[in-house]
């Protein structure tokens, strides 16, 4: 099989793996170790014809790019919330882990004491490729999740540092203890403040214009690698610390374009976890398996149960995180594609060096990986409820614009059990909404105080239901990227726009309800004494015969159904909609009762509160 088959192969392999995973939500490294090791040793249907230097080399530059996309996902806004605990988290940290990692290896594993040592080091790392996916389904509340996030982020780039620093010292006979210390610090002062004058620089040829638009993805892409490799030039595996700096730096500076770079790399990563995932496994044999005996699987039991909360309970004593984060980090620690190619890297090595030891590396290292992202993914949802550490189910709308049918509608919603947050920039317009019990926020809701207010609201939909059809616009593709675009509508633009001077498609969101009526229409009709009503569908009473009880369009407008389950949705043309039987279907027609009182609409100079 030529070079260029097996990658095709490799990547075909790695996105079918992620789809697969995505539909069963489970951790999608489990299933791509699987395909790796299905595809390598068991069926030898893809090999890696490379000198171990080369794809040592190459693994590299992946992971490289996979740590800059983390550092750049960090922001300083949430280490001024749980900075005391992050930095816990990554200063004695790595060192604790390491040496309590390494004395388990030893007397538990079996490893002679420089292999014991380099493996501490490897595992230090937390594998922020497998934290975000695992946070995102648990619905971790930010401050819990931030102190996972961070400390996998940064952490990785210290640990594949101390494994090369060890692996020098016992494989080079270079210097002492002190080498190793001497190395760090030479890899945060002189590899961190590259990386991150690198990414200063490019965020102010970024924000002068200096670059086209069109040029900067590629070029950033080309910057990393470029960054990556001067680092370990200076120092190897220093790149890697300076990639995340430059990640760090760049993702926290006011760029216009940071999302989509962001998003850029973000494909990229998935991309390169999949075939990384598959190539490495593919790299071991049907001997490197069977290595693995019963004190290897000790270990790994006392590294999950011992060294990890030990580690936690060690760092975190007497500091200011709370004892329900202390309990979930002893806990949480799965490894991912970090570990593994650091552990592809110094194996090799480490048998070259003459300690023959190092063949297990490799084969423990995805032990590790698999035990603990399938115990840690399967868990960590439930154990975070236990601990109240989650933002409970988002199945909420944040409706932005408080107005007669706002209202209407946020009680209707909130009567059946939907959570709702009204949002609006004037304070009189959502005192009715107060005096119903309805959650309000106070401000613009695109700001970043609101991104943190909202942050544990529930929200899951979001309609902009402002009277201007552009803010509307901005607000529900700007949201979408959170929340989704599937889940983030606007109201129909008012009438006598024509389809020519209407924003397009792809520069709006969906439109909500029939994609006719306009806020004007929908604020009429309430005013009219129009309400919300709700039918339960049945397998004999579905849409069909509920639309012949109207004698017309203008008879009932569509509002969205409630399922069995009790999860929400709107009704939208843009998107295909068919409630099953079972599900409640909410519409606005006419009623009986008194129709609700104007909302008034009066500027304020105070923003920013929620209730």
């Amino acid at each position: 099989m030529t070079l260029a088959t097996s990658l095709v192969l490799v990547l075909a392999a790695g996105m079918a793996s992620q789809l697969l995973a995505a539909r069963l939500r489970v951790p999608a490294i489990v299933i791509l170790i699987a395909v790796g090791l299905t595809m390598g040793p068991f069926t030898g249907l893809v090999t890696v014809d490379l000198e171990p230097e080369q794809l040592s080399e190459l693994i590299g530059l992946g992971v490289a790019v996979i740590l800059f996309e983390g550092g750049m996902s960090l922001r300083f806004a949430e280490f001024r919330r749980v900075g005391k605990g992050i930095r816990r988290l990554t200063i004695p940290g790595p060192p604790v882990a390491m040496a309590l990692t390494a004395a388990a290896a030893h007397w538990i594993g079996g490893f002679d004491w420089p292999v014991a040592l380099v493996l501490g080091a490897i595992l230090v790392v937390t594998g922020p490729t497998v934290i975000a996916p695992l946070l995102r389904q648990a619905g971790l509340r930010r401050d819990s999740a931030a102190l996972l996030k961070w400390e996998g982020i940064v952490n990785d780039p210290i640990g594949v540092t101390l494994a090369f620093l060890t692996f020098q010292l016992f494989a080079l006979s270079e210097g002492g203890v002190g080498s190793i210390l001497g190395g760090v610090l030479y890899a945060v002062i002189v590899g961190g403040g590259m990386g991150a004058a690198a990414g200063l620089l490019l965020g102010v040829s970024f924000r002068r214009g200096w670059v086209p638009a069109h040029l900067k993805s590629p070029l950033l892409l080309v910057a990393v690698l470029l960054v990556a490799g001067l680092g370990n030039h200076l120092q190897d595996e220093t790149g890697l610390l300076a990639v995340t700096a430059m990640g760090l730096v760049l993702g926290n500076m006011r760029l216009a374009e940071r999302e989509q770079l962001l998003h850029f790399k973000e494909g990229l990563t998935v991309v390169l976890v999949s075939s990384l995932f598959i190539v490495i496994p593919a790299t071991l044999t049907a001997d490197d398996l069977r290595a693995l005996d019963w004190r290897i699987v000790a270990f790994v039991a006392v590294l999950m149960l011992v060294v990890r909360p030990a580690t936690i309970w060690l760092v975190t004593t007497r500091s200011d995180v709370p004892d329900p984060d202390r309990k979930l980090l002893a806990w949480i620690a799965p490894r991912g594609i970090v570990a593994a190619a650091t552990a592809g890297s110094f194996g090799p090595a480490m048998v070259e060096a003459g300690y023959p030891d190092g063949a297990q590396l490799v084969p423990t290292v995805f032990l590790v990986i698999i035990v603990t992202v399938v115990a840690h993914g399967f868990t960590l949802a439930p154990l975070a409820r236990r601990l109240g550490l989650t933002m409970g189910a988002r199945n909420g709308l944040l409706l932005v614009g408080a107005s007669r049918f706002a209202l209407e509608l946020a009680e209707a919603l909130a009567a059946r059990g939907i959570q709702v947050t009204v949002a609006d920039g004037r304070y009189q317009s959502l005192q009715p909404m107060r005096m119903a019990g309805i959650r309000t926020y106070f401000g613009e809701v695109l700001s970043e105080h609101a991104d943190d207010a909202l942050a544990e609201s529930g929200v899951s939909h979001v309609l902009a239901a402002t009277d201007n059809d552009y803010y509307n616009a901005l607000v529900a593709r700007s949201l979408g990227t959170e929340y989704g675009f599937h889940r983030s509508f606007q109201l129909a633009p008012a009438e006598g726009t024509g389809e020519r001077r209407a924003l397009t498609f792809e520069r709006r969101a969906s439109y909500a309800f029939d994609g006719r009526t306009d806020l004007a229409t929908l604020d009429a009709r309430v005013a009219e004494g129009w309400r919300i009503h709700a039918t339960h569908l049945t397998k004999q009473y579905g849409l069909r015969e509920l639309a012949q009880r109207f004698g017309g369009d203008a008879d009932a407008i569509p509002v969205g159904a409630i399922d069995a389950s009790g999860a929400f949705r709107l009704v939208s043309p843009d998107q295909r909609f068919l409630p099953l039987p079972g599900s409640t279907f909410l519409y606005l027609g006419a009623g009986r009762q008194t129709p609700t009182g104007a909302v008034p609409r009066v500027d304020d100079a105070v923003a920013g509160e929620a209730s």
